[in-house]
Order: structure tokens, then sequence, then C-alpha cells
């Protein structure tokens, strides 16, 4: 997988694009502390969700609050402070912690082996493994704006979505805003919440 690209943030986008286009924020964002670039263009940004729904209106005009009450320093702190460090990190951003409580363990050969029939295969340059946050909002995004249409289809974003992202989100996304320390990512992690659940309930409407 390619090393994550800076996503764009007009809101002037067709439904499907700005899924794919939020997914990519959601990875840059949980991959490494924001780039300066990043959170100057998401300051600068209009408050009006850059995804279809008026539920997302509200938490994004949240974290662009945030993005603009803080500094790029105080921000980037706060990812090494919540996400980073040596050995335990105060929230994990695994799928594999979330769904059998340990890193590495059978959620994440189950991945595994369904990004191997995807085609898909982790960028050496990755430090992460391919549960991290933001390696499936990165697939998700490829299962929306990929060219092939036998992988990147409705089909498999729902059946991808329910099985690695659904479960444990929520639990991410409760550890993140619970936490005494966060602000920018109390931010991102309702924005998170919010969009997973348009998801959702799009992906319900499809069965």
């Amino acid at each position: 997988m390619m090393p994550l690209p800076e996503p764009a943030l007009s809101s002037a986008l067709d439904e499907e694009t700005a899924r794919s286009e939020l997914y990519g924020l959601l990875a840059q964002v949980y991959y490494a502390p924001p780039a300066p670039e990043f959170l100057a263009n998401l300051r600068l940004s209009g408050t009006e969700a850059p995804a279809a729904g008026a539920f997302l209106e509200e938490p994004w005009r949240a974290l662009v609050g945030a993005a603009r009450a803080l500094t790029d320093a105080q921000i980037a702190a706060e990812f090494e402070t919540l996400f980073g460090g040596v050995g335990k990190p105060e929230v994990y951003l695994y799928a594999s912690h979330y769904l059998s409580g340990f890193l590495n363990e059978k959620p994440l050969a189950r991945l595994r082996t369904e990004l191997n029939a995807l085609g898909l295969a982790r960028d050496e340059a990755m430090s992460e493994t391919e549960d991290h946050i933001a390696y499936l909002c990165e697939v998700m995004r490829y299962l929306i704006a990929g060219d092939d249409v036998a992988v990147a289809n409705l089909t498999r974003q729902q059946s991808f979505f329910a099985t690695h992202m659904q479960p444990w989100t929520g639990l991410l996304c409760d550890a993140v805003a619970q936490h005494p320390k966060a602000s920018f990512y109390a931010a991102v992690a309702e924005l998170t919440r919010a969009f997973m659940s348009v998801e959702a309930q799009g992906f319900d409407m499809l069965a």
C-alpha cells in the first residue's frame, strides 16, 4: 500500500468521492501526527461536513474548531501522548487489541487472508500492522475509489466494513474520547464515530 497522501478537504463532492475522502482524512490523522500543511488546510476549511449527511456536520465543525484552537506542536504532542511512546501506548489503534485483547492475534491473521484475496499487501515502509485503523481506512478508501470494479464495489465494502471495522471502532472512539488528555483527537474520535454510524446505516440499507 502506498504512503498516505494528503486528502483534499473540499465539500463539493459526490457521495462516493466524499466517503473516500473522509476515510483518507481519518487514515491521515490516525497514522501519524498531522503535517503542518494538512492542519493549515483543515483550519481554513468550511465547517460544513466533507461528506454527505447532516449527521456529520457537528462533529466536523468540532474537529475544525479543535484544529483552530491548538497549535501544530500541541496536536503532535497529543498524538504522541495518546498513541506513541515506548512500550504500551495510552490508546491502542489496532483491531486485534479490541477484538481479542491481544496484538497480532487471530483477527490480524483473518484480515491478512482477506487482504491477500483482495490483492492488497502492506507497504514494507509502513511500521504498523495491517489492523491499524489508518490502514483499514486506506483499504476502505481503495474499495470505494479503486479502478478494479471486481474488488472496488459496494459488496466488498460492506463485507470488509462489517467484518474488520464495525465490531471495534466504537470501542476505539470511546477510548480516545474518554482520555483526559485528548482534545483534538477527542474531536477526531467523535467524527469517526459519526462517520462509522453513517456507513453502517448505509450498508444496512443494502441488505
